[in-house]
């Protein structure tokens, strides 16, 4: 299915965890940031930045987190596979064309952007960006959508 998706924000959730998935509309260059090296991916406006919360929790910094790769174009910062600080990361980020979920993964530690770590309820979902929205697959019987919609401020009194 392909729901459309403009500056709005898709949430989709299981029982216990989401995710939260923005089109990028900007071309932009995205700097992961690994131990060893820096790497630059080019993020084109059809493709989808999505936030994995495994564990659940509050929506606000789910969309500070897609708000930050997608407006402020902060680098993302991967973990080595041994680092002991990658259990204790509650959201994930991932930009790129297309995105598949995985409960099989450590969290933090894969610099490539088409997986990110889920829970076992939404693993296998796949997002794909369009022109005018996100094509999704895999999607589990008893998972719901919706859009969120914030306002951020921009400018101070």
């Amino acid at each position: 299915m392909i729901v459309p998706l403009r500056d709005e924000l898709l949430l989709i959730s299981g029982t216990r965890s989401f995710l939260l998935a923005a089109k990028a509309n900007a071309l932009f260059a995205l700097r992961i940031e690994t131990p060893d090296k820096e790497y630059c991916q080019t993020i084109e406006p059809s493709d989808i930045i999505v936030v994995s919360a495994p564990e659940g929790g509050a929506i606000e910094p789910a969309i500070m987190l897609a708000e930050f790769v997608r407006t402020y174009r902060i680098p993302l910062i991967v973990l080595p596979k041994d680092h002991p600080g990658s259990k204790h990361f509650s959201y994930l980020v991932s930009a790129g064309p297309l995105i598949t979920t995985s409960c099989t993964i450590r969290r933090g530690t894969h610099p490539e952007q088409h997986l990110v770590c889920s829970s076992d309820e939404l693993a296998g979902t796949t997002l794909k960006g369009h022109t005018d929205g996100v094509e999704i697959t895999g999607l589990p019987a008893g998972a719901s959508q919706r859009f969120v919609n914030y306002r951020m401020l921009t400018e101070f009194s």
